[in-house]
């Protein structure tokens, strides 16, 4: 059983955390600190952009080096520490060697990560500052702190915890993200950070977080951007007593799939700009990945967004995109829903359906349902937000 509890990313025995400001932004908290006591072992799965941040490059190589022990994690909001380049690369391996002296472990033992601006320098100074600061305030209290002190463009912090009882005994996971502009699908496609206390192999923990991801982080959108930072980090230290073997590797998925998935759809909600969050689910499908691509054209398609913000129930924007989609697609044996209401079917409009849907859509979570047609059995269901004047607002004005 998976039950919801209290915290986030220290609710797992063994971590501590803290946030703080240390200048990188004009206001408000802009570095994270996560500590495990002792060492956990530690996966990654990273942005597929290939204008790849220092950060990501450097946490990759720690990970490498390290054989996937993780003593701390440190984060800072403000600035991205992208195409910087080899001074880049300085800062951020700087940025793990004050870390790892803080808090007395090797180098490769602290993974690090950025979000803010591209193509601006980070000051290593305030990073240093930031971290002496941070030790002083660590503590398992101070989950929200470093959850606000990730954030940039988002309207609220993002954490949840579960515990999930078995036989073997119960254990925890929590969790961290942010992400608000540059989400989409293609994992990594934000920062999230995530513990757990149960006890698991290398292998096993890879496994469970490519697992996991899928239909969680890699099935958002905001806006089909992939940023140059993103990076989701999971962290298993074992204080809990519990081993994940294969007969509980089961129990391990479904707790960290709730708070994956909890994660996920809350960053959705705070798209920049975002009044409300949208499912969009496509069935009908040849296979699973077929489905995928579907769902994700929609979900990524400005008229579509545009329509659900305007509260309007334009159901051919959908058949559009399908048919462009570059998956198999059966117009005249196709389906759509807004929400419970068909408003097309197997080449039939049904128009006075219009004013049932369309009430729907005044509400802030908002079903889409899509069947291809094909006969196929396959599905696949996708978030996203409505897209808003306040959206166009947000990046324009983003450095100014």
């Amino acid at each position: 059983m998976v039950e919801r509890i209290e915290g986030g990313i220290t609710a797992p025995a063994g971590f501590t955390a803290a946030g703080v400001a240390c200048g990188i932004k004009a206001s408000g908290l802009d570095l994270a600190l996560l500590v495990a006591t002792p060492a956990a072992r530690a996966a990654g799965i990273f942005t597929t952009n290939l204008a790849v941040a220092a950060p990501v490059v450097v946490t990759r190589e720690h990970l490498a080096r390290s054989g996937a022990t993780t003593r701390a994690v440190v984060v800072n909001s403000g600035c991205a520490n992208a195409c910087t380049g080899p001074s880049g690369l300085d800062v951020a391996r700087a940025m793990a060697d004050d870390t790892a002296l803080a808090v007395g472990c090797p180098p490769e033992q602290v993974l690090v990560s950025s979000t803010g601006v591209i193509g601006a320098p980070l000051d290593p100074a305030k990073i240093k500052a930031g971290v002496l600061s941070a030790t002083q305030t660590l503590g398992r209290d101070q989950h929200t702190a470093a959850a606000e002190a990730i954030m940039t463009t988002d309207p609220w912090s993002k954490e949840t915890a579960v515990r999930a009882d078995t036989p073997a005994g119960s254990f925890r996971v929590g969790g961290m993200a942010k992400g608000a502009g540059m989400i989409e699908p293609n994992m990594a496609t934000m920062l999230a950070f995530l513990t757990t206390d149960a006890e698991i192999s290398p292998g096993g923990l890879h496994r469970a977080l490519r697992e996991v991801a899928d239909p969680t982080f890699n099935a958002i959108t905001v806006d089909g951007e992939t940023s140059t930072n993103d990076m989701v980090l999971l962290l298993a230290g074992g204080s809990s007593g519990v081993q994940i073997d294969e007969g509980l590797y089961p129990h391990f998925v479904e707790a960290l799939h709730a708070v994956c998935h909890e994660l996920a759809l809350a960053i959705v909600r705070g798209g920049e700009g975002a009044s409300k969050l949208v499912s969009i689910h496509v069935a009908g499908a040849g296979s699973v990945d077929e489905a995928r691509q579907a769902a994700k054209a929609m979900a990524n398609s400005p008229l579509v967004k545009t329509a659900v913000h305007g509260e309007d129930p334009n159901w051919g924007r959908l058949v559009a995109v399908a048919g462009r989609a570059g998956v198999a697609f059966e117009p005249t044996r196709a389906r759509v829903f807004v929400g419970p209401v068909e408003l097309f079917g197997h080449e039939t409009v049904y128009a006075d359906r219009e004013p049932e849907a369309a009430a729907h859509l005044k509400q802030d979570e908002v079903s889409l349902i899509v069947d291809l047609g094909t006969g196929g059995t396959a599905s696949f269901t996708a978030w996203t937000c409505d897209f808003s004047a306040e959206y166009v607002r947000i990046n324009a004005d983003y450095r100014t």
